[in-house]
């Protein structure tokens, strides 16, 4: 606002110019008012200020048309030529072969919504590899394959998919922009949907397939393990001692007429030898598979191994029926093992040792007052333990902490011994 200054004479011009100057002025105010309302109504400038996740988003549905595509026309080509062949030689091989290049155009899939979607999704397990057994039988495996039969579903439902999200999101690029980052997160969310659906391995059947697989390998590494060690205890035990005895009793033969005092000495030596040789055996066939445990079960063989512990041990049995022969030997060298650690490791003044039976669980355990400091995680003869627990799918849990008492506790499943026929 503009002030003036005038004086009484001066009223009549005054009042011209400041009508004029009046007039003027609000003239300007009006039209700067207007422009002012004008630019509040209209709408922003258009800009994309979309991130690079919608980015990604709307990437995948249009390069959704054309994968459905490749994907449905290989599919159905496969399978229709496949179908159509199948009662000629060459169809069955042909619909195997299709079904294998179906896993391929999954695993495409997948890499796909991995990379576009964020959709993390394992691969499922590869087909085993069965050289043993015939053409017909492998064929007949792909044939039931179901990761490739998910996979063909997923191309046949997606073609249709993917043209509705091709031209949604094609069109929104023009005309539906600013809620186009809604409508392509709606439209991938179903995309997310199916792939976790139908390309995902099936959760139950391939988390089982990969723990027996890797329980596989746990059994056969202890296998081999078991064996090195029963060549090695064969060879520098009870063979070097048989070989040294050998060779006495022929020094005593040699001497057997000319000094028939010395040979009574050497075959009295060669006798103790044997008798060593024979023990040795014995203590070699008990870390196999123990005399006791076949003939009187666990009571009597824990309590055996309770007797040869460096400490005082409690032995409390409590199970209605045996178990099976596998499952109470791996009962027995379970205990033997932590029995061991309790004698080496523990410092241990008593223990004891519980087994009972829980529904289908054998449970064993092992309890010390020594130091404790127990921990399967540390790489020590505990983490071997629950490995071949794991293999059978037993359970090694620890409760140990630093300065004690100990309380190791293992789960077995129970099974039932199988009935011995009645002899003839």
């Amino acid at each position: 606002m503009t002030v003036t200054s005038t004086s009484p004479g001066d009223s009549a011009g005054t009042g011209i110019g400041t009508g004029i100057g009046t007039g003027a002025g609000a003239g300007s105010g009006t039209h700067a008012g207007v422009g002012a309302a004008k630019r509040d109504a209209a709408p922003p400038p258009a800009r994309l200020a979309y991130d690079r996740y919608t980015w990604k988003e709307i990437a995948y549905l249009l390069s959704g048309l054309p994968a459905a595509v490749i994907g449905f026309v290989y599919t159905v080509t496969v399978v229709s030529v496949g179908a159509g062949l199948f009662v000629t030689v060459v169809g069955l091989p042909l619909l195997v072969l299709g079904l294998a290049g179906s896993r391929l155009v999954g695993k495409g899939e997948r890499a796909r919504a991995r990379a576009l979607l964020g959709v993390m999704v394992d691969e499922p397990s590869a087909m085993p590899k069965r050289t043993g057994d015939g053409l017909f039988a492998r064929l007949w495996l792909g044939l039931k394959d179901p990761v490739a039969w998910r996979s063909v579903l997923y191309a046949v439902i997606r073609l249709p998919w993917g043209i509705v999200g091709f031209t949604v999101a094609l069109t929104g690029l023009f005309v539906l922009w600013p809620v186009l980052p809604y409508i392509a997160r709606g439209m991938t969310n179903v995309d997310r949907a199916l792939v976790r659906a139908l390309l995902s391995p099936s959760d139950e059947l391939e988390r089982r397939i990969a723990e027996l697989e890797s329980d596989r390998g746990v059994v056969v590494d202890t296998a081999a393990a078991d064996l090195r060690r029963i060549e090695r205890d064969l060879h520098d035990g009870a063979q070097a001692r048989l070989v040294a005895l050998a060779m006495d009793l022929g020094l005593a033969k040699e001497k057997l007429h000319e000094d028939p005092d010395a040979a009574a000495h050497m075959v009295a030596e060669a006798h103790g030898e044997v008798k060593l040789a024979l023990q040795e055996l014995r203590d070699l066939a008990r870390g196999i598979h123990p005399a006791v445990l076949t003939d009187r079960g666990l009571n009597a063989a824990l309590s055996s191994l309770a007797s040869r512990c460096t400490v005082p041990v409690t032995v409390t049995v409590d199970l209605p029926t045996r178990p099976a022969e596998a499952i109470e030997g791996i009962a027995y060298f379970t205990v033997s093992e932590l029995l061991q650690n309790v004698s080496k490791h523990a410092r241990a003044t008593r223990a004891s040792v519980d087994v009972r039976r829980t529904h289908n669980r054998l449970i064993l355990q092992v309890s010390d007052n020594g130091q404790g400091g127990a921990d399967i995680t540390a790489g020590s003869g505990l983490t071997g333990l629950a490995e071949r627990l794991d293999a059978v799918d037993g359970v090694l849990t620890t409760d140990s902490p630093t300065g004690g008492p100990t309380l190791i506790t293992a789960q077995l499943p129970w099974r039932e011994r199988a009935a011995v026929p009645p002899s003839r």
